[in-house]
């Protein structure tokens, strides 16, 4: 690091002397240059080598001081070394005196601990022996006298219930048999057409009157055929009395459909499409078979409606896309279940009732006419009789202004007897004697 500074330091004293000498001018030679230079770089390598003696020199005392204290540091590090240990070996030939006290005392306590709990769990064990005897003795006898208890009150409950489930049994039974029953009847197609078209019967009584409606009603000229109900709609002459029907007929295709039921029930899809297929053909027959035989405008409306007796059965029927459209389309028949029948059956008779309130409001306009009519020559009667009693109040007044004169001309007459009064008068006795009676309260004889 010396060498390093006096190498800098030289380096600056030739630049300086460089820039000394340049300032003097180009005047100088090359010699004296020269010279200076050789001068500077004399005294340059004799200072360097007089640094590089001085720093061997100093560098040789540092590594002997160096030594010297390590040696002193080591000697001192062995020798406290030495006294930590034996102040550690006293230390911990203590610290062992005091854990082998320490630990016989702690077993000492410990055995005392161990024989007062000992002592104490025993007390605490006979304590407890005798608790639980009697607490289990107390809950025997509870859990004995509420076992009974609660069985008895169980057996009678599921007595009971046993006893309604045999019930309950008994009119299954019997209901299995009805529905057995009605199961062979319904596979009557008679009986199945009798049982549909009650069904509808008993829709069209709850809406409509018997003269809104008729049963088994021949819409052909010369055939036998007639559809089970038809409703009269008023016709295109309202004045006339002949009416158009409306034609309702009831249907039930029970064996296309509870074949698709027992193939729903068998989950087989392929099945399922095809006797699904089956009832909307059969559905379809059906309509064409209304068409062809009650739908013949102008004495019938030019559509007519299929009444289906089950509401599972006109689900079908609507599950099936586009067959209730094309039914109406194709054929002009409105398939119907029992709630859509009620429905349009409710709507018609709000038609019916709107239809009679546009009658009767011109029949009750005509009748407002002829009392408005009336009203006005009973205003002119009530005129006239206004004036006769006017005329005859006037009467009345004059005839009791005269009667009050008369009687102030009579007081002073002096009044008869009753019985001369009846001869006079020619009065029966009654007269004569209410004659009396008035003369009672008159002024008497003078």
């Amino acid at each position: 690091m010396v060498v390093i500074l006096l190498v800098v330091a030289i380096v600056l004293m030739v630049a300086f002397i460089l820039i000394v000498l340049f300032s003097k001018g180009k005047s100088s030679n090359a010699a004296e240059i020269k010279e200076i230079g050789s001068r500077v770089e004399s005294t340059a390598k004799d200072e360097i080598c007089r640094n590089r003696d001085e720093y061997a020199k100093n560098a040789g005392q540092n590594r002997t001081e160096s030594a010297e204290s390590f040696k002193i540091f080591q000697d001192t590090m062995l020798k406290r070394m030495g006294e930590i240990v034996q102040l550690q070996t006293t230390q911990s030939d203590g610290l062992r005196k005091q854990v082998t006290e320490l630990t016989q005392s702690n077993e000492a306590r410990l055995e005392k601990l161990r024989e007062t709990i000992n002592n104490q769990l025993k007390s605490i064990q006979d304590d407890n022996s005798k608790k639980l005897e009697e607490m289990r003795k107390t809950v025997d006898e509870k859990l004995h006298e509420t076992l009974e208890k609660r069985l008895g009150e169980s057996f009678k409950l599921v007595s009971d219930r046993l006893e309604l489930v045999h019930k309950g049994l008994g009119e299954m039974q019997t209901l299995a048999l009805g529905v057995g029953d009605l199961k062979k009847v319904l596979t009557n197609v008679k009986v199945r057409g009798i049982w549909g078209e009650a069904q509808l019967a008993s829709l069209l009584e709850q809406y409509f009157s018997p003269e809104q409606y008729e049963k088994n009603v021949a819409v052909r000229k010369n055939s036998a055929d007639r559809v089970e109900f038809a409703i009269k709609l008023p016709g295109k002459d309202t004045d006339s009395d002949k009416p158009v029907y409306l034609p309702i007929d009831a249907k039930f295709p029970q064996e296309d459909y509870t074949r698709l039921c027992e193939a729903q029930e068998l989950a087989n899809p392929a099945l399922v499409e095809q006797c699904s297929k089956a009832l909307e053909l059969r559905i379809k027959s059906e309509a064409r078979t209304i068409r062809d035989k009650y739908i013949n405008p102008p004495v019938t409306t030019d559509f007519a409606i299929m009444f289906l007796p089950t509401e599972s059965l006109y689900a079908e029927v609507l599950r099936r896309p586009g067959a209730v459209e094309s039914i109406i389309k194709e054929f002009k028949v409105i398939v119907a279940g029992p709630t859509t029948c009620a429905a349009l059956l409710s709507s018609l008779q709000v038609g019916f009732c709107t239809l009679a309130v546009e009658k009767r409001s011109a029949e009750i306009w005509k009748i407002l006419g002829a009392v408005k009519t009336e009203f006005g020559k009973f205003g002119d009667l009530l005129d006239k009789t206004h004036k006769k009693m006017v005329e005859a109040g006037n009467v009345i007044e004059d005839a009791a202004k005269k009667s009050r004169t008369i009687e102030g001309k009579l007081r002073k007459v002096q009044e008869l007897p009753a019985g001369e009064v009846g001869a006079l008068l020619e009065l029966d006795g009654d007269s004569a004697g209410e004659v009396a009676d008035e003369g009672e309260t008159g002024c008497g004889p003078f």
